[in-house]
């Protein structure tokens, strides 16, 4: 018996028919029916009620799908225990973190480390909310989290329980629109409480929405705002600024040369820019050398050759 044939008989259950389950699965349907045949022919029984539309299991299958799903279960958490024992010897720290702080702080994070620490980013992560950081580091999925995080927090802030953080650092998000031909911005936050703009905005539950929007709260003569789109990447909302569909705020380390080349400028004065700090989290109860070691050395001051073991020796092992 393969596994490949308790992953089909698996699909079959939740779809409920051959040929999207075939699908699924990737193969002809002829091929997936022949599969779960043999299947039946393993286990001496019949496990489909060929009959009904959609398809139904017999008692039998039911009982098998089950044990399908429990073995399927088993084999997936021992598969990611291996990867995981993997990167545990060979000394690699899975960080999770936002696209811009991979691209725009932790290079240059990094090159102030006379021995970088061994981080492996885990890209999946650039498209999660803050959230989905801290329930990564609970299920073990990374062993830290590079995020931002508002320097003024509400009562909507995500849990952190069982995590501690240092702080690496700190960001402004600057209000930036693209110019018009004499150099000011086509969207201006200085119109006054009258004027409704259009705005690129971050995904409603996330972190940097709850401290734009509470940052507003506390000023004066804000404008109204038409919502055109919202995401998670700053990326995404800086090509649209720059296709010049409404103004957004933007990390400003990664808007630093477009502000310095005209090519966008800020939508507002200083008042309008927003405070964050940027975070670092891990599980406090992760008793890994690799991780210990790297959070050590975080307290030090600067780092140097003495805080951070070199990554050939068996600290990091």
């Amino acid at each position: 018996m393969e596994l490949r044939w308790l992953e089909d008989f698996i699909a079959l259950a939740r779809t409920q028919h051959f040929s999207r389950a075939a699908e699924e699965q990737n193969v002809t349907q002829p091929t997936f029916s022949r599969r779960i045949k043999l299947l039946e022919e393993e286990m001496g029984s019949t496990l489909v009620n060929r009959q009904n539309l959609p398809l139904t299991l017999t008692p039998s299958g039911e009982e098998f799908l089950g044990l399908c799903q429990e073995v399927t279960r088993r084999i997936d958490a021992t598969r990611q225990r291996l990867s995981h024992l993997a990167e545990e010897e060979a000394g690699q720290l899975r960080l999770a973190a936002p696209q811009s702080l991979l691209a725009h702080f932790l290079p240059e994070w990094l090159s102030g480390w006379a021995y970088p620490p061994p981080l492996t980013p885990d890209l999946r992560a650039t498209g999660w909310l803050c959230s989905d950081y801290f329930e990564a580091l609970a299920r073990d999925e990374c062993d830290v989290a590079l995020t931002y995080w508002p320097q003024v927090e509400g009562h909507l802030m995500p849990e952190t329980e069982g995590l501690e953080h240092r702080c690496l650092g700190s960001e402004r998000m600057v209000p930036v629109s693209l110019p018009e031909v004499d150099g000011r911005p086509r969207f201006s936050l200085e119109t006054g409480r009258r004027s409704t703009l259009p705005l690129i905005a971050y995904h409603s539950r996330g972190l940097i929405d709850m401290a734009l929007r509470r940052h507003l709260q506390g000023l004066t003569g804000t404008p109204g705002f038409r919502v055109l789109h919202e995401s998670i990447q700053s990326g995404n909302i800086r090509e649209l600024v720059c296709l010049g569909y409404g103004l957004g705020w933007l990390p400003e380390r990664t808007v630093r040369e477009a502000l310095a080349e005209g090519t966008l400028v800020r939508a507002g004065d200083a008042r309008w820019e927003v405070p964050l700090e940027i975070r670092l989290y891990r599980r406090r109860d992760d008793g890994q050398a690799a991780v210990e070691g790297f959070w050590e050395a975080l307290a030090e001051p600067a780092p140097n050759p003495d805080t951070f073991p070199d990554p050939s020796s068996d600290a990091l092992s």
